[in-house]
């Protein structure tokens, strides 16, 4: 089922950075925007907020790394504690996409391999973006997607 055409937050989350990409309200174009390096929750909390009401996102879209037997890796679950506590702290809805190898796709396809400036993972989370706007599935609170198995990564966003 194709998600509701809304303006969306995408987030590659890493251990040093947050790629990160934006669509329009109608879902039409996607942009990768300039990553953030990662610091403390709170400060990382002033910069996202001030990209969603910039650009009046109503939902966040968080990379659920699957390995290649779809289950969660380590990284996982450093992903969605952060994506729930921060749904929770913009007072967001969420939803997950499996980003198995997303930031090789993003290298390969924009000639971005090895990149450490920020610009591999504001691609990889563009490239997260598109395929929710292509696949779904729809935004859920994010207490909702907390309560279930595996934050939902397996359900439509693979």
């Amino acid at each position: 089922m194709r998600p509701r055409p809304c303006s969306i937050l995408s987030l590659d989350v890493g251990r040093r950075r947050i790629g990160l990409a934006g669509c329009d309200a109608l879902g039409i174009s996607v942009t990768p925007l300039a990553a953030l390096r990662r610091g403390r929750f709170d400060a990382d909390l002033v910069v996202l907020r001030a990209h969603c009401r910039e650009r009046s996102v109503q939902g966040l879209v968080v990379g659920f790394p699957l390995d290649d037997a779809g289950q969660p890796t380590a990284q996982a679950e450093h992903c969605q504690r952060y994506g729930l506590r921060l749904a929770a702290a913009l007072d967001l809805p969420l939803a997950w996409v499996n980003e198995h190898s997303s930031t090789w796709a993003a290298g390969e396809q924009f000639g971005l391999t090895g990149d450490r400036s920020g610009r591999l993972d504001s691609a990889a989370a563009a490239l997260l973006l598109e395929q929710w706007l292509a696949e779904g599935p729809e935004l859920k609170p994010a207490q909702q997607s907390a309560s279930r198995s595996g934050a939902g990564a397996g359900d439509g966003g693979s």
